[in-house]
């Protein structure tokens, strides 16, 4: 009697437990998922098309965020430029980067040793050079960039496994409104060849990963700019 009763709590424990988890992946998807990947971003500007769209035309993965920055786009456009490790950082959480060994440190000034960007450039993302290249430029209006790990470049990302490929757009973009505030929009695509480690890795750990990174990173932008509209005032 008591080791049927012990077989059917322990039964009733993995019930709970496994309902549990499909009811989080379950939320996740429906609720979690679909307001990451458009957080701050109105209707419009999710089916905007912008520069670099066509760089990967059918991406597995799209995510496109905004938020509104009180200056101009003269005034953001600065932060932008300078992106990059040994440059001015990414305006995140510095501590997770370099848990990874990216040796990232955000600049909270205007750089002027990194005010200059072209088509070809590369964005370090870590020390030890691997990065992404810049695939168009705009001054005070768009930044792409663009990686594609099948075409030679500054070395590739350690998770891929032999026959892999991952590409990714990095967009940022700065439209001016009417009363000289700015959105400034971030688009992230990429796609992957379809196995079920990729499908797992960059669905479960890096699309949630890369909105925690991103989400910041605007609003640090955000806070930089706006701080140094005030002290120039």
């Amino acid at each position: 009697m008591s080791k049927n009763r012990s077989t059917a709590t322990n039964l009733s424990i993995f019930i709970a437990f496994f309902s549990a988890i499909v009811a989080a992946i379950t939320t996740y998807i429906l609720v979690v998922r679909p307001r990451h990947l458009r957080w701050g971003a109105t209707d419009e500007e999710m089916k905007r098309k912008l520069p670099g769209d066509e760089l990967i035309p059918n991406p597995r993965l799209r995510a496109t965020h905004a938020v509104t920055v009180e200056t101009s786009p003269n005034k953001v456009w600065p932060w932008l430029v300078q992106l990059g490790q040994g440059r001015g950082g990414f305006y995140s959480y510095d501590w997770i980067e370099n848990l990874m060994g990216l040796e990232i440190q955000s600049a909270d000034r205007i750089l002027p040793d990194h005010q200059t960007l072209e088509v070809g450039d590369v964005i370090p993302l870590a020390a030890d050079g691997f990065g992404i290249p810049v695939a168009m430029i705009e001054p005070e209006r768009a930044l792409v960039l663009y990686g594609d790990t099948r075409k030679p470049g500054p070395g590739s990302p350690p998770v891929l496994k032999p026959g892999d490929y991952f590409t990714v757009t990095w967009g940022f973009y700065l439209l001016e409104n009417s009363d000289a505030t700015t959105r400034l929009i971030e688009r992230w695509q990429s796609d992957w060849n379809p196995t079920f480690y990729n499908h797992a890795f960059y669905r479960v750990f890096l699309e949630p990963a890369a909105f925690i990174m991103e989400r910041k990173m605007l609003l640090s932008i955000k806070d930089r700019a706006e701080t140094l509209e005030q002290m120039e005032k």
